[in-house]
């Protein structure tokens, strides 16, 4: 697939006329070609013929990053440097958020472009008409070959050039190995929704190479089932099963996407109970779409957008509801989406809140068994896919996989049931009911619905594993777990969270994401200024810039886990507080009321709190640092003796102090 608008080597370019460049950058333009983006190309063009005259090697215009939906003005290869040139015609000024976006795209070519790897990329910030002040070119403290942001102007483009050249060393770039070079990135779920939802394919957006490849079969392997169904007028449920991270919400944002057609009366929706994803994506998916009908000369409003966006993902429980008005009505859908199915109500939770709030006093069924219910409506054909994540149950009432189980073996018998052939695992917490669908006439387990790498954290796949073993006192193998990924994923702790704070900010480049998580029951992090009871809006802390207070970047607002689950930040400071407490033969659990901490009894309870810490400690896509507080001895609700426990086995996982 061709990525750019226009490419070709430098001479042919510089003996090509401006009007020719221009056609081809126009043939290939997406959006409506505005007079403003006519004039800044051809700005561009006249900068670079004079500029590249003593050059020799590629000239790339409008080159496409699919995980930002977005494309680099300029991408040139001259010997050894890749240099990304983003222009701001007329600009005095170096904003920073064009400072984010031009090593962003040199960020995205560095980790997800095979022969960007180890050449040395030069991201440059080409304000027109700002000042000539001779800039600085150094590498980050990173030392993965990307320069700093380098801000220059017309004049001074020609020896920034120079002196990059004079910097670099290695081989030089093959410009037909490099444009034929496999592009394999790992967006966030954000990033995924908004390309998934704009037309691009899940083999556009993710990881080709071997050990991601289900990814794609999986998502295949889905839609073999729904087309069957369809023909064969069928009703189908399919369980997937993946570790943490592996692309379980991208696969169903994927199917929602692909089979989402209202023409055809057979749409399909992305359902989730997890009220902050839902938002999140919905407002995301909205402010990119008011963008780019913008960019096209479209004039739209917000609310019609976010109305059909709504069509694709929805709330459960308003599905649920809606259901619930008329019983013998099948809903719009045939194929319904169901992320994080573990997390649906038992029968107790269930007709608990339906006396409740639904003013339904006899509710006899639980949240799966209603749901299937629903799809069953329907006349001819009907498709259910359950998302299932392993250990991530984290509310009072959620039931696992085994009530969906449960409720098929005892009131759907004609359904068809494609399994996981990893749901056995006791994670899954499909219990006992698995026996008895050995009993069932319709049920095929499929390797393919098994997503088994984490492609949350491009630099540790292993990641999920390691903090598995953590959490189950595994000493021996969280210590080797950690050896395979330390080199490619940082991960340190400390006792000083303004350290934390401070290691934060140096990790991050560009636009990288990084907050504070904290478990829902740390309540004594209120001395360090954190107070998990205080409110704060999911939306503008995950989607909001580094200029907004209510954005992660301030570090002032902390997520928890009911905020941050099913979501992901590039670098994360996870503070850990005495709520879970280390000891040599079962993690202590605590909850804080009144004036003191109290032991948790429940054994559901004690699960939840250890699945909030999974959730937390899985939440970094390249990096985070651990904050265990040394805690106040004149304080006996943060005796130091609370932490310390905690502080030492990690030290002995062998995570570097700061």
């Amino acid at each position: 697939m061709k990525r750019d608008f226009y490419s070709e080597n430098i001479s042919t370019f510089l003996n090509s006329s401006s009007q020719e460049i221009l056609g081809a950058l126009a043939d290939n333009n997406d959006f409506s070609l505005e007079q403003t983006q006519k004039d800044a190309w051809n700005q561009e063009i006249r900068i670079l013929k004079e500029v590249l005259k003593n050059y020799n090697g590629s000239i790339f215009f409008e080159y496409s990053i699919p995980r930002m939906g977005r494309r680099i003005d300029v991408v040139l290869l001259i010997r050894n440097v890749i240099f990304i040139l983003e222009f701001k015609v007329g600009e005095k000024e170096f904003l920073l958020s064009a400072l984010d976006q031009v090593s962003d795209y040199a960020l995205d070519l560095k980790n997800f472009h095979k022969t960007s790897h180890l050449p040395l990329i030069a991201p440059i910030l080409i304000a027109t008409h700002a000042k000539s002040i001779l800039p600085n070119i150094s590498l980050t403290h990173h030392n993965d070959n990307v320069l700093f942001p380098i801000k220059t102007n017309t004049e001074l483009l020609v020896t920034v050039i120079d002196n990059v050249l004079q910097f670099a060393d290695g081989e030089d770039i093959n410009t037909v190995d490099w444009a034929a070079g496999n592009y394999s990135p790992t967006p966030t779920i954000i990033e995924a929704a908004m390309a998934l939802y704009n037309g691009h394919s899940v083999s556009e957006i993710s990881r080709s190479d071997a050990s991601a490849k289900n990814l794609r079969e999986t998502s295949n392997a889905i839609s073999k089932i729904i087309r069957n169904a369809k023909e064969n007028n069928e009703k189908a449920i399919c369980f997937v099963t993946g570790v943490p991270g592996a692309g379980k919400t991208l696969v169903g944002l994927n199917v929602a996407a692909k089979h989402f057609n209202k023409a055809e009366r057979s749409s399909t929706v992305f359902l989730s109970g997890n009220g902050p994803l839902v938002s999140i994506l919905r407002e995301a998916l909205t402010r990119d779409k008011v963008k780019r009908e913008k960019q096209k000369g479209n004039k739209v409003r917000k609310g019609e957008i976010l109305s059909s966006v709504k069509a694709v993902i929805q709330n459960v429980h308003h599905f649920r509801d809606e259901c619930l008005k008329d019983i013998n009505e099948a809903p719009f859908e045939h194929v319904t989406i169901f992320d994080e199915a573990q997390r649906a109500w038992n029968l107790t939770q269930t007709a608990n809140f339906m006396q409740r709030k639904k003013n339904h006093p006899n509710f006899s069924q639980s949240e799966p068994n209603f749901l299937i219910s629903c799809l069953d409506r329907h006349k001819d054909w009907a498709v259910i896919i359950c998302l299932v994540g392993g250990g991530q149950e984290i509310n009072t009432g959620e039931a696992g996989i085994s009530e969906w189980i449960e409720s098929l073996n005892l009131s759907f018998p004609k359904w068809h049931i494609f399994v996981s052939n990893k749901l056995t695992d006791s994670e899954y917490a499909a219990g006992n009911a698995l026996q008895i669908l050995e009993e069932h006439k319709h049920v095929i387990f499929k390797e393919e619905l098994h997503l088994s790498v984490s492609l949350r954290s491009f630099r540790a796949e292993h990641l999920s594993l390691l903090m598995k073993n953590l959490l189950d006192l595994n000493l021996k193998e969280a210590q080797l777990n950690y050896q395979q990924v330390k080199t490619k994923y940082p991960i340190v702790i400390t006792r000083d969270l303004e350290k934390a704070k401070k290691w934060l900010k140096e990790k991050a480049r560009g636009s990288e994401r990084y907050g504070i998580v904290v478990s829902s029951q740390a309540q004594r992090l209120k001395p360090l200024a954190i107070d998990v009871k205080s409110p704060m809006e999911p939306i503008h802390w995950f989607l909001d810039e580094k200029n907004d207070v209510r954005s992660s970047f301030y570090l002032e607002d902390v997520a928890t886990e009911f905020h941050v689950q099913g979501l992901e930040l590039d670098w994360a400071c996870v503070t850990w507080d005495a709520d879970f407490r280390f000891s040599q033969n079962a993690w202590q659990h605590f909850s804080f009321v009144g004036t003191k901490w109290h032991n948790i009894k429940k054994e559901e309870r004690k699960i939840y709190l250890k699945n909030a810490y999974r959730v937390l400690l899985t939440r970094a896509r390249q990096g985070m640092i651990i904050v265990v507080p040394s805690g106040d001895i004149e304080d006996h609700t943060r005796n130091p003796n609370y932490y310390n426990s905690t502080f030492d086995y990690l030290k002995e996982i062998g995570f570097e102090i700061i």
